[in-house]
């Protein structure tokens, strides 16, 4: 008896939470037309969510109207009734101090490893960087609010800070600075949308940069926000588990790595200071090394 007992309570706790006003994320838009970067993350999110749906209840995920840059989209997180709820950020302090942080690296660090948009006729000149020395002799061009600020000048590179990120584009065509250092995730879509406007531009082709930089996602710091990070959190756990966390995985970086040569390119490696102690770097198979993709051709 007490085994239908269960069964019965466990079947009327889902039907409530079928009825159960369904949990609303809204998170914002890509920063300009043709903007794909965080597509990956969203579709993650969907999954996520599904896969606990019948603990948690049902839910609605949908993209902000209105366009935004990162420094308002926390802003909006932060600020009750925002206009979004959720974002996917690579961390910084300030994120982890103003919004919950769920510390499970969505990419498995991927967006911190580095590669140069430059001006074609930069290559040769690039080509003699063979250590950390050589590469402080470039300008490397981020925007003001970007963590890779503190992060780059740390180990003693130059940066050239700009405001926006459609603009930073356009200052290197124009010379402003020699390097724009974006994830190896990011920069062919990028170049891809920004190559009809400002041809001149290219993928440097021998180089590469990394230091850890996980992206998670982020919610509010509120008993509501605590209530949706510990779903995705209990989501994302299922979802590793499973394996099906590594397929999306792997399926997204065969797409955003296909276009790009990565194998022999030389590495220059550098810390991130700004990581909070609750990084989960030493968490196996949270990370990706790119040792099967930097591996020189046979």
């Amino acid at each position: 008896m007490l085994w239908r007992v269960l069964l019965i309570a466990l079947l009327c706790l889902n039907a409530m939470n079928a009825m159960a006003a369904p949990l609303r994320l809204v998170y914002p838009p890509g920063q300009t037309p043709g903007d794909k970067r965080y597509e990956y993350y969203w579709e993650l999110l969907a999954a996520v969510l599904a896969t606990n749906a019948g603990k948690y209840g049902p839910y609605v995920i949908t993209s902000s109207p209105e366009s935004m840059n990162a420094s308002r989209a926390a802003r909006e997180v932060a600020t009750p009734d925002g206009l979004v709820n959720i974002i996917v950020r690579t961390t910084s302090p300030e994120l982890e101090s103003q919004l919950r942080p769920i510390r499970i690296p969505l990419d498995k660090g991927l967006t911190g490893y580095r590669l140069f948009l430059i001006r074609s006729d930069s290559q040769a000149r690039v080509a003699g960087v063979r250590n950390l020395n050589d590469l402080a002799r470039l300008g490397i061009g981020q925007d003001r609010t970007w963590v890779d600020v503190r992060i780059l000048r740390a180990a003693g590179l130059q940066v050239v800070e700009g405001e926006g990120y459609a603009g930073l584009f356009r200052m290197l065509d124009v010379g402003r600075f020699d390097l724009f250092s974006r994830g190896v995730n990011e920069i062919a879509d990028e170049l891809a949308v920004q190559r009809k406007a400002l041809p001149n531009l290219a993928i440097e082709r021998e180089l590469m940069l990394y230091y850890p930089l996980p992206r998670y996602f982020f919610v509010p710091r509120t008993p509501a926000g605590e209530k949706v990070a510990r779903r995705i959190e209990h989501g994302l756990e299922r979802l590793i588990r499973s394996g099906q966390f590594e397929r999306r995985y792997q399926d997204y970086k065969r797409l955003v790595l296909r276009d790009l040569s990565l194998h022999g390119r030389r590495v220059i490696r550098i810390p991130n200071p700004t990581l909070s102690p609750e990084t989960p770097l030493g968490v196996a198979g949270w990370w990706d090394d790119l040792a099967v993709e930097l591996r020189e051709r046979p």
